[in-house]
């Protein structure tokens, strides 16, 4: 963040002294409204806030088990071998190690809500880039800056705001590609109709290949993502394996003890 204060003192510094010599041009946009304002990464949002509500309610429900868990043996605890508690004392770290690792596979720092997070924004990130450039060197802009909290801009006035104008040559963008997709057909010139066929085809041949060339890259990412999770379902597995094997041996010896205990009453 203080990296980001000092390169914008620098640009305003270098603003103003631009300025004795020409008038300069500044414009900033507003990221969060920019957001809000494409129905796509809203719609992609509610469903990520869906799967959150979920992994959450899980989580809950994890821990609820574990604090039923903790009660019991405290309720028992006065009529219980001291290494009987102590293996549902071990019973319980291992539940609490559990939980403590399926929260950190969903909201880790390397976790689902981080990758798709990044998956739902990288995409929008890139549009914004790609409008403010072009804005950028249309209208001859010195400095765009993002109104963020990192960038630290106390005050802005409106008319610098062309966070409008970046949403308009997005949709723009958008509405030209889908119609480069859904266009079948190419106009044929009458007085060169060879000439216009062929171009077409090489024309048509050209946006298939863009078009493969943009599916592959949907396709790359959504196998690693895939493969990714993949991996996490399988060490999840394991760890739910391992879990239930060790669960299982905890029991067959406290049943071994309690027989053992109950024999030796009876004797």
């Amino acid at each position: 963040m203080k990296k980001n204060i000092l390169l914008l003192i620098t640009a305003i510094a270098f603003s103003l002294n631009l300025s004795a010599q020409r008038g300069i041009k500044i414009a900033y946009i507003d990221m969060d409204y920019i957001l809000k304002n494409i129905p796509e990464y809203q719609q992609a949002s509610q469903q990520l806030e869906s799967k959150v509500q979920k992994w959450k309610s899980e989580i809950e429900l994890m821990m609820k088990n574990v604090d039923d868990m903790k009660q019991n043996l405290e309720n028992e605890r006065a009529l219980l071998t001291k290494e009987l508690i102590e293996e549902r004392e071990e019973e319980i770290a291992f539940e609490e190690k559990k939980v403590l690792d399926y929260q950190n596979d969903r909201f880790g720092a390397q976790g689902d809500l981080m990758i798709q997070k990044r998956q739902l924004v990288q995409p929008v990130q890139d549009q914004v880039f790609n409008a403010v450039q072009e804005i950028g060197l249309k209208r001859e802009y010195d400095f765009i800056f993002e109104n963020s909290a990192e960038a630290l801009m106390l005050f802005s006035a409106n008319r610098h705001d062309i966070s409008d104008q970046v949403l308009t040559m997005i949709e723009r963008t958008s509405r030209k590609t889908q119609n480069e997709n859904r266009a079948n057909e190419v106009a044929v010139d009458p007085n060169e109709p060879y000439k216009s066929v062929e171009g077409a085809k090489n024309e048509a041949a050209e946006e298939a290949k863009r078009e493969r060339e943009r599916q592959a890259q949907v396709d790359e990412r959504e196998n690693m993502l895939d493969e990714r999770q993949r991996k996490r379902d399988s060490a999840r597995a394991a760890r739910q394996a391992e879990y239930e094997e060790r669960r299982r041996k905890l029991l067959e010896d406290r049943e071994r003890r309690r027989d053992s205990l109950e024999q030796a009453r009876n004797k």
